[in-house]
């Protein structure tokens, strides 16, 4: 297949890139690399500013690219307004001419978007989400901004429903995307669950069941946390960040908090190796990207692990996520365990491995990718 993918989101394109590509097939990536996480990309189209001049380069480049943007078997947008940085009105023209030029487009359900925050928080369908927990509101200018953004701009809310109508294929990537897009009744059907790519070779981890060797444990719990500046509150970053470092100063012999704030991607996974566990976020059903890439290392995750994500994919053994309440004081009841407990940290690395590549491994994943997108000919 001629395959085109636009956008990224924490390297799940490029990860799925690498992955077709091995198989034999031709992609194209075009992307801004994520902003700041600096994502490798066939073509980095990036929009340094909205002044007049930055928006005049961005202008002239995305037409010079579009040339190349003709005769693809499969086009896949990363989101439905974020695959271009462009307003949502001139992203819609961009999706016709796509639509004109190409056999077929799919969209990606890979993160906000009009049909996961009205699940979200219109319908609330979920036990808890970005924007609630069981026993209160959830309420920071991140979650106001995507209240704004994808409810209140008839722009986005527009172009998600023109896209998702008339697009070819849903791919919905965690169980909240899900059960947001099958929830509607004339997108269920062309929606679909594939799980997000990780590359398992490479990093050392191609092992059976059967035998799994890990790492020496250190004296100290090395616990790693990830800080967004800007966006903190987002998911539940800053619930996490105050636990782990109120038991640091309580467990300052047995655990040792490791800190990263607005990394490139590179520097971010340096500053990752060591570390026994993540804390990624408190609010999702499902592990997002960051967390499956440290779980592949053999690093324990403190993130979404609910039932209902593990019966999506069939997965009845293992159980390999900290899956905490989104509350504070559950999450240091989970830490806390995991710190004067650390006998525990080997069987759940090795569940974590085994984990992601019973459902993640990249090649798996793009084959899924193939086959859907095949049957919707």
């Amino acid at each position: 297949m001629k395959i085109l993918l636009l956008g990224e989101y924490s390297n799940l394109h490029y990860t799925l890139a690498c992955a077709l590509r091995e198989k034999g097939h031709t992609v194209r990536l075009v992307s801004d690399g994520d902003e700041w996480k600096r994502y490798p990309a066939d073509v980095k189209l990036v929009r340094r500013s909205t002044g007049l001049f930055d928006t005049l380069v961005y202008l002239v480049r995305l037409i010079g690219e579009m040339r190349h943007w003709r005769g693809y078997d499969v086009v896949q947008l990363i989101n439905p307004v974020h695959f271009i940085q462009l307003k949502a009105e001139r992203g819609i023209r961009i999706y016709d001419w796509l639509r004109r030029h190409n056999r077929r487009v799919f969209l990606g359900a890979f993160g906000d978007d009009y049909y996961f925050i009205h699940n979200s928080f219109v319908r609330r369908a979920l036990r808890y989400s970005d924007f609630y927990t069981p026993t209160h509101e959830v309420r920071h200018d991140w979650n106001q901004h995507n209240i704004d953004c994808w409810l209140n701009n008839k722009g986005m809310v527009h172009s998600c429903q023109h896209i998702a109508e008339t697009c070819d294929g849903i791919i919905a990537a965690l169980y909240e995307y899900y059960v947001a897009y099958t929830a509607v009744p004339s997108l269920a059907p062309k929606t679909t669950f594939i799980p997000l790519p990780i590359r398992v070779k490479g990093e050392g981890l191609k092992v059976k069941d059967e035998g799994l060797k890990v790492k020496e444990e250190s004296p100290k719990l090395r616990i790693f946390i990830g800080i967004q500046r800007q966006r903190s509150a987002l998911k539940g970053t800053d619930i996490l960040l105050k636990v782990a470092q109120d038991l640091q100063a309580q467990y300052p012999d047995r655990m040792e908090l490791v800190t990263a704030e607005n990394l490139p991607y590179d520097e971010y996974v340096r500053r990752l190796e060591g570390c026994d566990v993540l804390l990624d976020q408190i609010y999702s059903y499902t592990p997002a990207m960051n967390a499956l890439q440290a779980m592949a290392r053999g690093i324990v995750v403190v993130s979404g692990g609910e039932e209902e994500q593990y019966e999506l994919l069939g997965e009845h053994e293992l159980r390999p996520i900290i899956n905490t309440q989104p509350e504070e004081d559950d999450v240091r009841r989970a830490l806390e365990e995991l710190i004067l407990h650390p006998e525990r940290i080997p069987e759940l690395r090795r569940q974590s491995i085994l984990y992601v590549q019973r459902h993640h491994d990249a090649h798996k994943v793009a084959q899924q990718y193939l086959d859907f997108w095949a049957a919707k000919e």
